[in-house]
């Protein structure tokens, strides 16, 4: 049997999964993040790039920043005790439902912070 990349296996590995790991050292982006948001699986990553825009630490997963085997850990168990507590669980997949990074949500901000900005400016004399 040959490996090859099968979506419909992918799906079902995000929808089946409780955590995401994403440990990664440079992600300029990131989509695995979002996928397993959009299936309520709870990610955990290193804080770069994209990863660190989407992720915000206890509401929509868990985060760190330095790049060490005992950061990873003590995320990990951060996210363990999580899990252990179905309350504080049901609400991070909440948020991972919730979480909206589409480009209309981008387009509004962007949208309001050039309004913001053409406010700043004096009207010519």
């Amino acid at each position: 049997m040959a490996l090859k990349y099968d979506s419909s296996v992918a799906q079902r590995i995000y929808a089946g999964s409780d955590l995401f790991l994403m440990p990664s050292r440079y992600e300029p982006c990131g989509l695995g993040q979002l996928i397993a948001l959009s299936y309520g699986t709870i990610p955990l990553v290193r804080a770069t790039g994209g990863l660190a825009d989407t992720i915000t630490e206890g509401e929509n997963g868990f985060s760190f920043t330095d790049y060490t085997a005992e950061e990873l850990l003590k995320t990990v168990d951060r996210a363990l005790k999580a899990f252990n507590n179905s309350e504080i669980w049901s609400n991070l997949q909440r948020n991972a439902f919730g979480s909206d990074f589409s480009w209309t949500v981008s387009a509004r901000r962007y949208l309001e912070l050039f309004e913001k900005a053409a406010q700043c400016v004096a009207p010519p004399a």
